[in-house]
């Protein structure tokens, strides 16, 4: 994954210094961040039906380093709050509890934040996110420091079959 984040880096510095901005919308769909030792991959979303007020976020943090890092913050300027949640089906009743006191990322540990399980809630979204768009996200993570990454909104329905190049 660090050969295809470096190259994808590589590629969008060489369109920006040339002026190409149209081509930079093609290489935003192989998204891919780097903090420290901390990679995200593949942020995304899903479009959210008009007055909507809350929305999801997923993604995949993986530790290459040889300490331990923990997610303590994550805000934007799209929503009024963004806290990571917890969802679990315990005897058929669905529970979603916020992850207090940060994500925890031990060395060569990867957290995926993916439908039905761990997930980012964007409270008090400002506008119902649309397909297409990208949303703003600041990751802060306790040794790592802080890192801007953008959501890539999908379809409605989307289940994120496209996280499976982020690893």
């Amino acid at each position: 994954m660090a050969n295809k984040a470096s190259a994808v880096r590589s590629l969008v510095a060489a369109a920006a210094a040339l002026g190409a901005v149209s081509t930079l919308p093609s290489l935003a769909a192989a998204h891919e961040y780097k903090v420290g030792s901390i990679e995200i991959g593949h942020p995304w979303s899903r479009a959210m039906p008009p007055g909507a007020r809350t929305g999801v976020g997923y993604l995949v943090l993986k530790n290459d380093g040889t300490n331990a890092d923990r997610l303590v913050s994550v805000s934007s300027p799209a929503a009024t709050l963004v806290e990571v949640h917890d969802m679990s089906i315990t005897d058929g009743v669905m529970t979603m509890r916020k992850v207090e006191g940060g994500l925890d990322l031990t060395p060569g540990s990867e957290a995926k934040l993916a439908p039905g399980g761990l997930h980012l809630m964007l409270v008090g979204v400002k506008e119902p996110f649309k397909e297409g768009q990208m949303v703003p996200l600041d990751l802060t993570f306790e040794k790592a420091g802080t890192v801007e990454v953008q959501l890539k909104v999908d379809a409605m329905g989307a289940k994120g079959e496209h996280t499976a190049h982020a690893q």
